[in-house]
């Protein structure tokens, strides 16, 4: 008798199964054993299957084990390419090995993860590089380009991925030549596509997946049809990554990389047959109009568009702009269209000119329905229309997607396929996060989705956190919209921080606030001796990068330990195990920004509906990212520590009560004192 994928995922996972080659220590848990078996049922007779897999449980492993065993061929994605690189390069092959599977994996990133070597060969010859020190970055870059075999930036050590060379380097879908590039046969876009699609296991991230359904481009439409099993990880991403995809943008900064590639290449390849300059300047020109007629803004605000033109702006003003802007892109096109025989470089360029004038015309329209528009002001000006979110798209152009499509690549050739299409359509979906709401049923995760018709399991984290961590939320403390509330945060902060050495990470909902709580911390440690004092790390000051591996080397040698003040990134995502990290401290209720267009619209969506938008969209919101913030403090079964959250609505609001059911079942300490000895344990067991 043959045993089943259930059979064979319950022997991995028993005590001295194939598991416990794999993982360092590895025990029996019964929620991550539930967990694979599920994703077992569900790859046999397909379907959707969504799990809430809590901190601990092990959720990689339960969907990477019966996915591998099944011997079907899978597609994994995450939410990050840090996230990515994980995956390929420690958890895959360590089960592969483990369950010794003939297996063939492969990692595929989008386009700007990826060296372009005709665009390096152009940025060799730019006389207007960025910065002094790009010359040498460039010469490390060249250096390296000849011995890379992946041409995958993230193998580069020491390149910022802040560095403005980055764009020069890589490539987009607008400027990539196709196969009339010069560099066409050792792309290395199209190597990692012709990977993917001979592995058996693939691994993707979500921006990639849904920059594919919106453009048909990257790779999944040839990929997607051929897999058997699709894994979305950190799926509680998936809405706010999709909607980026689904809609439409289009901003100065746009037409200036447009205007700077069209006067390199015609320079270059057809100087005196056209006005290049001139054509350069128009575009450059428009773009700047476009920017002046919004006029003074604050950096980061979004203008609501509802009608003729955003909010506050004069509808005739507006539209002339708009109309400059396209037409702009118009004689560009008509220029490049007498060139277009001489260098593809000309094809490519007109195709731009025609797609950014096309997206012009459809912003002077009004918005779809269903839709939502607005102007992000910076430096620069993007246009943006959103879908509220990703459920029609989900049930109509994801979940719907049938074994054996075959569509044509980027360039117009039908792929060549290792793997014969299956010929039936059970496929199995899996939609796995650590947090996917404040429910039973997930409705936050799911609704938004498009999965109300999924399969849910929750599985809670195997951590004691009643014995592990402790919450503080103080009783006496200023409101959060106190001129005050960032400074006392930051007091707070401080004196835990001071007496574990460190050790301590700040999470605020605003880039204020984390300004006004880095410089006041800064200057409460001065006071310290230099050889105690923690140092300050500040989001955006360092790469991201650097921050969590400065952060992680803690107070090794002979070094005090650190502070990290961060923002939105760093409340997911970031792991610190161990006494790296004992305390976080997050400084307000995260709900969401109430006047950000998407939210004011997902908010009137549903209550026109007679639903509350409180109850229904902003609680649960600020419920899933505070577990999100909660959960940066205990990794491992070993970990002990504090989460303070500086919000007296926690204790003194009625909606409080959700939101302290919805975090892990940490004791409560009562009063300062508690929180001081609660301190001064994790200062003792550290000396101990």
């Amino acid at each position: 008798m043959t045993d089943t994928l259930e059979d064979k995922v319950r022997d991995a996972f028993a005590h001295g199964g194939a598991l416990s080659r794999a993982a360092d220590q590895f025990r029996e848990r019964s929620g991550q054993t539930e967990m694979a078996l599920a994703v077992a049922r569900t790859i046999e007779d397909g379907g959707v299957l969504v799990v809430e897999a809590g901190t601990g449980v092990g959720k990689t492993f339960s969907y990477l084990v019966p996915a591998l065993l099944s011997g079907e061929r899978v597609l994994l994605s995450t939410a990050t390419k840090t996230l990515q690189d994980q995956l390929f390069g420690r958890d895959l092959p360590r089960l592969v090995e483990a369950l010794e599977l003939p297996v063939r994996t492969a990692l595929l990133k989008g386009r700007a993860s990826y060296l372009c070597l005709h665009r390096l060969d152009l940025a060799r010859h730019d006389a207007s590089l960025p910065e002094r020190g790009s010359l040498r970055t460039l010469a490390k870059i060249e250096q390296w380009s000849k011995a890379t075999r992946t041409g995958d930036l993230a193998e580069l050590p020491g390149l910022d991925e802040r560095s403005p060379l980055i764009p020069l380097i890589t490539s987009t879908r607008e400027n990539c030549l196709g196969a009339q590039c010069p560099q066409f046969k050792p792309c290395h876009v199209n190597l990692a596509r012709r990977e993917a699609l001979a592995a058996d296991v693939v691994v993707i991230n979500h921006h990639l997946f849904f920059a594919d359904l919106a453009v048909r481009e990257t790779g999944m439409a040839e990929l997607l049809p051929t897999v058997s099993v699709v894994v979305f990880d950190e799926a509680h991403q998936l809405n706010e990554t999709g909607v980026q995809f689904l809609g439409a943008q289009l901003g100065s900064g746009q037409a200036l990389d447009f205007a700077r590639d069209l006067l390199g290449a015609g320079l270059q390849h057809a100087r005196g047959l056209v006005d290049w300059q001139q054509l350069a300047a128009a575009v450059e020109r428009a773009a700047r109009e476009l920017r002046l007629a919004v006029g003074k803004q604050w950096p980061g605000t979004k203008l609501r568009w509802v009608g003729p033109s955003p909010e506050g702006i004069d509808p005739g003003i507006w539209q002339g702009a708009l109309d400059d802007f396209q037409h702009a892109f118009e004689m560009a096109a008509e220029g490049l269209d007498t060139v277009s025989e001489i260098s593809p470089d000309f094809v490519r360029l007109y195709e731009r000119a025609q797609q950014l004038a096309k997206r012009a015309a459809r912003f002077a329209l009004p918005c779809e329905l269903e839709s939502v528009r607005w102007v992000d002001v910076g430096t620069q000006l993007r246009l943006v229309e959103s879908p509220l979110d990703i459920a029609e798209a989900m049930r109509t152009r994801v979940l719907k997607i049938s074994h054996g499509e075959r569509e044509l690549d980027a360039y117009g050739e039908e792929q060549e396929d290792s793997h014969p299409a299956p010929e039936d359509s059970g496929r199995a979906w899996i939609f796995t996060s650590a947090t996917l709401g404040d429910e039973p049923t997930l409705r936050w995760f799911t609704e938004p989705c498009g999965l109300g018709d999924a399969e849910v399991l929750r599985v809670k984290s195997p951590f004691d956190y009643a014995a592990q961590a402790g919450l503080y939320v103080p009783r006496i403390f200023p409101k959060p919209n106190d001129a005050s509330h960032s400074a006392r945060v930051a007091q707070l902060a401080a004196r835990g921080a001071s007496e574990l050495g460190g050790r301590t990470l700040v999470l605020t909902t605003t880039l204020r606030a984390l300004r006004t709580i880095g410089d006041e911390m800064k200057q409460q440690f001065e006071r310290l001796e230099s050889d105690v004092r923690p140092e300050v790390l500040v989001q955006g000051e360092l790469p991201k990068r650097v921050l969590m591996d400065r952060f992680r080397e803690g107070a090794q040698g002979g070094r005090a330990g650190c502070v990290l003040v961060a923002s939105a990134s760093f409340w997911e995502g970031f792991d610190a195990p161990g006494d790296a990290l004992q305390l976080v401290v997050i400084d307000k209720l995260p709900f969401p920004p109430p006047n950000d267009p998407l939210v004011e619209a997902r908010s009137q969506r549903l209550e026109a509906q007679g639903r509350s938008s409180f109850s229904d969209y902003s609680l649960p919101e600020a419920a899933v990212a505070l577990k999100q913030g909660a959960g940066r403090l205990i990794r491992r079964e070993t970990d002990c520590g504090v989460l303070a959250i500086c919000d007296t609505r926690l204790v003194a609001m009625g909606y409080g009560r959700r939101l302290l059911s919805a975090l892990p079942p940490m004791r409560r300490l009562e009063s300062e004192a508690d929180f001081e000895a609660a301190i001064s344990d994790l200062k003792n067991s550290l000396s101990a």
